[in-house]
């Protein structure tokens, strides 16, 4: 599964997923743009992988769900590395809360960087993508956006967005060979899932088949079988990785 010669973008790369599926992708051979909210995010994800993979990555730093400065730094990207190949549209938040008690910033700030974000992302970056010989678009969805989840109808929304977006751009983009597939994570160990307590995490492992929670490096490796050339015959699917909660 070599991706030598590609170019990537990853969104909210800073660190968790995003982290992981940038260092998977840049272990295969590829390029990495690192976008992240901060510069020290960035920075910081963009040197890890450089100390293993020597300058495979650059950092950069925005919020996705400002459209004008996505395609400011957009132009700096595709100057800087020539073009695109991959974008894999990680970053996303969560305000959770009951619906009856969401206040509209709540709703609004999740919408416009789970989901807008991804639609300025591929904006950016529509141009080169259409150009080039393996084009894929990789959006990290969620199993909150199958199922929905009490408490989580900002995030789910946001989520089963992103996989009607998928869909769309699958079927627009499929006469220039270029893929779209979502993601979609179970829990996975993360520092927001540090945050539950024992008895919480418990319980929620009781409605997983295979009992345990993902590492990130679960989902970094999907993403990098569906960015590579093995993957080309796939495209408007929403994988669960999951270990079979959805089920």
């Amino acid at each position: 599964m070599s991706l030598e010669n590609r170019i990537a973008v990853v969104t909210g790369a800073g660190r968790g997923i995003g982290a992981a599926i940038a260092h998977e992708l840049a272990a295969a051979g590829a390029k990495v743009a690192i976008v992240s909210r901060t510069e020290a995010n960035s920075v910081k994800s963009a040197d890890a992988i450089n100390a293993e993979f020597p300058d495979a990555a650059k950092a950069y730093a925005v919020d996705v769900a400002d459209f004008a400065a996505v395609q400011e730094i957009g132009k700096q990207i595709i100057a800087d590395f020539g073009g695109v190949d991959i974008i894999v549209n990680n970053a996303g938040v969560t305000r959770d809360g009951l619906f009856l008690r969401m206040k509209e910033e709540d709703w609004d700030t999740v919408i416009d960087t789970n989901l807008k974000g991804a639609f300025n992302i591929v904006k950016a970056f529509s141009k080169p993508i259409l150009k080039s010989k393996a084009g894929r678009i990789i959006n990290i969805a969620s199993v909150i956006g199958l199922i929905g989840n009490a408490g989580q109808t900002n995030y789910a929304a946001s989520k089963a967005g992103l996989i009607g977006m998928t869909k769309s751009f699958a079927k627009e983009f499929a006469s220039r060979a270029v893929t779209a597939n979502a993601v979609c994570p179970g829990f996975v160990v993360t520092d927001m899932t540090g945050e539950l307590t024992d008895d919480m995490q418990e319980q929620i492992k009781s409605n997983i088949p295979l009992k345990c929670f993902g590492d990130v490096k679960d989902i970094a490796n999907v993403v990098r079988f569906i960015a590579s050339d093995e993957a080309r015959y796939i495209t408007g699917q929403a994988i669960a990785v999951d270990g079979g909660m959805v089920m």
